[in-house]
């Protein structure tokens, strides 16, 4: 198998200006960190790598939403250098392959992201229409999701930098509004953009409901890749010759284009909304009742789960006794809950969270503060993703650590030495394949090794199911940093 497909699983889709035509190219979106869903998220495996609202990730409920249809060509992801290969064995596992993989060395918010994907597609498609999706959100009626964008293609084909004005379900203060204007002279179901507004106070967006002509800002889009460049040349000089830059001097990294660092860092940390949506004079909006929920918050997913007789929302081992109104989710220990109301908890291996749901937003206070003592709670979980698979601790104490290491099937570490500490490995089920110094061997089931400190080795897959095995760490250091690799599959020697 060759590194290619060891990344994404199979080769990835092409976007041309063949296989494009009039079809629209997504771009998803999937760079954010969701502190709001602490614990659950965090930054190495952020919100939208998670199974929230359904059996899949968001990303996954994103793409599956866009791809296999007529409408649309392969898709666009822009993510985070760290989350690249969980993006990748995503996609792979709902058979999906994207036209390109971008990604981004720092976070400089949506419209630099969007301004590199739309530059990468002008250079492949340039008449392609581009829909912008953030991939952290939940949308329940796809239906009318897609009779949407069908509906703002043509005024996007004529130079109409089109957004959608989720219909409003209460007066929110969390969301930004969108005002609705006349209705364009081709294009009857298409507005004009009067105003936007961001998150504005209780009584005024009270006022916006009864007004009944202002739609929530969902953050997706519809262009042209010229007409966004065109305004982003006009708006955003700066931030355009950055991302120019940036993408010109990229590098191919297996599957993924790796953006250059010091240029991208240049280009001005500006939203879509703020850079050009607010000050073009092309903003056109398309208002649509799709079942739209931002999933920014434990409240948002309570809004939108199941839940029992007593309001509650139920998922994992939990046991409840005189509960209302509560989202109660336990993704390791058993949770018992007696005699609360409006509560969120959340209880994972390493983390518990408690807090009233009113006040569920401000759990990015507590992963602030946490970051600031250099806590690792906010950055990892105790399950670590590698291109290979994932890696999870069990115990750790004065000069030992035992994990469980799970090796996908035909997957491979890269062959490595450690200069302070020894392993033992005993395998639980499958069969590992051992280089160890100038031996190679295969081991089954209940069968074990010893890797002296300082020896060349490395864990293979061979098989087609996955390899799990316990591995018990001694020695006088025992950080991730220990690991010089000699040669890798992936890239990270």
């Amino acid at each position: 198998m060759n590194q290619k497909k060891q990344a994404t699983g199979e080769n990835t889709g092409e976007i041309t200006g063949e296989n494009t035509g009039a079809k629209v190219v997504p771009v998803i979106l999937s760079g954010g960190s969701g502190t709001r869903l602490w614990p659950m998220s965090r930054e190495l495996y952020p919100k939208q790598l998670l199974p929230l609202v359904s059996e899949k990730s968001l990303l996954q409920d994103c793409l599956s939403r866009v791809c296999n249809r007529q409408l649309f060509s392969p898709p666009l992801i822009i993510c985070n250098s760290e989350h690249r290969f969980i993006v990748a064995e995503q996609c792979r596992e709902i058979s999906v392959s994207p036209g390109a993989i971008l990604l981004e060395p720092v976070g400089r918010n949506t419209a630099p992201a969007v301004a590199v994907a739309a530059l990468k597609l002008a250079e492949i498609a340039p008449d392609s229409l581009m829909l912008v999706l953030p991939s952290d959100q939940d949308i329940r009626a796809d239906d009318k999701f897609i009779e949407a964008i069908t509906t703002a293609c043509a005024a996007a084909k004529d130079g109409a930098l089109v957004t959608f004005g989720i219909a409003p379900q209460r007066a929110e203060t969390g969301y930004g509004y969108i005002r609705q204007g006349k209705a364009l002279p081709d294009t009857p179901d298409v507005f004009l953009v009067d105003r936007f507004v961001e998150k504005p106070n209780r009584e005024t967006a009270e006022g916006y409901i009864k007004e009944g002509n202002w739609f929530w800002n969902g953050g997706i889009f519809l262009f042209s890749t010229q007409a966004y460049l065109d305004e982003l040349e006009r708006l955003q000089p700066d931030m355009l010759a950055a991302c120019r830059s940036s993408l010109k001097a990229s590098e191919q990294d297996l599957d993924f284009t790796r953006l250059e660092e010091t240029a991208f860092a240049r280009a001005p940390s500006l939203s879509i909304d703020y850079a050009v949506m607010e000050h073009t004079d092309k903003a056109a909006v398309v208002p649509v009742d799709m079942g739209w929920n931002d999933v920014g918050s434990w409240a948002a997913l309570w809004d939108i789960a199941d839940k029992d007789g007593n309001g509650n929302v139920v998922l994992g081992d939990v046991i409840t006794h005189e509960v209302k109104n509560a989202y109660l989710r336990s993704d390791k220990p058993l949770l018992a809950v007696i005699g609360l109301e409006d509560v969120v908890i959340v209880a994972d291996d390493d983390v518990v969270l408690v807090a009233a749901k009113e006040q569920a937003q401000d759990v990015r206070e507590i992963v602030a503060r946490l970051k600031a003592d250099g806590r690792p709670e906010p950055i990892t979980h105790s399950r670590v993703y590698r291109p290979w698979g994932f890696y999870q601790s069990i115990d750790a104490g004065d000069r030992f650590q035992v994990k469980r290491i799970t090796v996908n099937p035909g997957a491979r570490l890269s062959l490595q030495k450690h200069h302070k500490r020894a392993e033992h490995w005993v395998v639980v089920n499958g069969t590992a394949r051992i280089t160890r110094g100038e031996e190679t061997f295969d081991l089954k089931e209940n069968e074990s090794t010893y890797i002296p400190l300082g020896i060349v080795h490395r864990l293979e897959n061979p098989e087609k199911t996955p390899l799990n095995l316990i591995e018990v760490q001694s020695g006088e250091y025992l950080g991730e940093d220990d690991i010089v690799r000699l040669e890798d599959s992936y890239g990270r020697e």
